[in-house]
């Protein structure tokens, strides 16, 4: 089961500052830029799953999970500093951070552990997929620079970080997606609105630290929804599925913004109008942005995203429990699952910002009524309250 220390690591991701070194109108975070370096790799993955090109879904998964553990460890090395160390000494270095996350994926089940350490110690193990994890990489640094420069023009130095910027980006021009995301503004205008969620912070009627976005909480939702698939012997495509449709869960609410729950809840049918209403948002504003063949997939993720379905004959099935149908030829997703882990992040936020010392009503009254109306619940054998009792 995943411990406490892990949990406060994916969550210090919402602390760690990045360009602190630049002018900025607003704070850029780690956790926020790992999520949207995860829907890129999946727009990049998607294009070469069009080129024809075979790619690992697990292994991308995964990697990018176990490149966020990285960053975390090392986040005080500036870019620079990091490539330099890692030319030489990357062996060494991803030694000492598998050495320090031991502890805590070690109690994880489907052998996690091992596989951090494949990943970082065997430079063939999942080499496509770390390509495309690093293009995902610049292209959202790339997006974060396009903000912050205008505002640094004067800085010396800024027009060399620009031109590495871009000759880093150029340097996977063999990769379809990239190619396609720079020359079409269609595709470039997914990956854009999806950034926009780090603009919109959570619990907007209460003040927090840390101030989670709603970017940064799909990934974190993300994780805790594909480390317990895990717990559970999730086949393959489950975890794919688990993985995504939590990514992409808020993805709505570029459109509508986060709508609190007792606005939600204090008419009855105001919540089946408000999911009527992103329904059709969807269809007009987002699903234009990515091609035709994607648009079921991406309705299979964030419609109806609390529900276990299956895909039988081609249209969706509601189900009573995914784990009834744990083979990929049903290509299932736990959407149980993500509502816990939503909830459970939920928790979480205001646990966190309530140990800083902000003793918000708000969030006493959340955190306490999250607690009393999900600790208890079980779902295939998850043990939620232990998870929830960590804090």
């Amino acid at each position: 089961m995943i411990t406490k220390d892990l949990i406060l690591r994916i969550f210090s991701a919402a602390n760690i500052l990045r360009w602190n070194d630049h002018i900025r109108l607003f704070d850029f975070f780690e956790l926020d830029k790992q999520a949207h370096k995860m829907i890129i790799a999946y727009i990049v993955a998607k294009f070469e799953e069009e080129d024809g090109k075979a790619v690992d879904w697990v292994k991308l998964i995964e990697g990018g999970i176990f490149e966020f553990f990285q960053r975390i460890m090392l986040t005080d090395l500036k870019p620079e500093v990091f490539r330099e160390i890692m030319s030489k000494k990357e062996k060494e270095l991803n030694k000492w951070v598998i050495g320090n996350l031991n502890n805590d994926l070690l109690v994880l089940k489907g052998e996690f552990c091992k596989r951090c350490s494949e990943y970082f110690l065997e430079p063939d193990y999942a080499a496509h997929e770390k390509r495309i994890l690093s293009a995902a990489h610049y292209l959202s640094t790339k997006w974060e620079f396009g903000i912050i420069y205008p505002w640094n023009s004067m800085i010396y130095g800024i027009e060399k970080t620009k031109n590495e910027i871009e000759e880093n980006i150029i340097a996977f021009d063999d990769l379809p997606g990239i190619i396609k995301l720079i020359i079409n503004k269609r595709y470039y205008g997914f990956l854009d609105l999806c950034g926009q969620l780090r603009f919109q912070q959570r619990w907007a009627q209460a003040f927090r630290i840390p101030k989670t976005t709603v970017l940064g909480h799909m990934l974190t939702v993300a994780i805790f929804a594909y480390l317990l698939s895990m717990e559970i012997n999730a086949s393959d495509r489950r975890r794919y599925n688990n993985f995504y449709s939590s990514l992409f869960h808020d993805l709505p609410e570029i459109l509508t913004k986060d709508i609190i729950k007792p606005v939600k809840s204090s008419i009855v049918g105001l919540d089946d109008i408000i999911k009527d209403y992103e329904k059709k948002q969807v269809v007009e504003k987002i699903l234009p942005l990515i091609p035709t063949e994607w648009h079921f997939e991406m309705q299979y993720f964030i419609e109806d995203e609390f529900s276990d379905k299956i895909i039988e004959n081609g249209k969706v099935k509601k189900v009573d429990n995914a784990a009834d149908f744990n083979d990929d030829k049903y290509n299932a997703v736990d959407g149980t699952l993500t509502e816990m882990c939503d909830k459970l992040c939920a928790y979480i936020e205001a646990s966190m910002a309530l140990e800083y010392g902000i003793k918000s009503s708000t969030l006493i009254k959340s955190k306490q009524a999250i607690y009393d109306k999900y600790s208890n619940v079980r779902k295939n054998n998850l043990d939620f309250k232990q998870l929830f009792d960590h804090f």
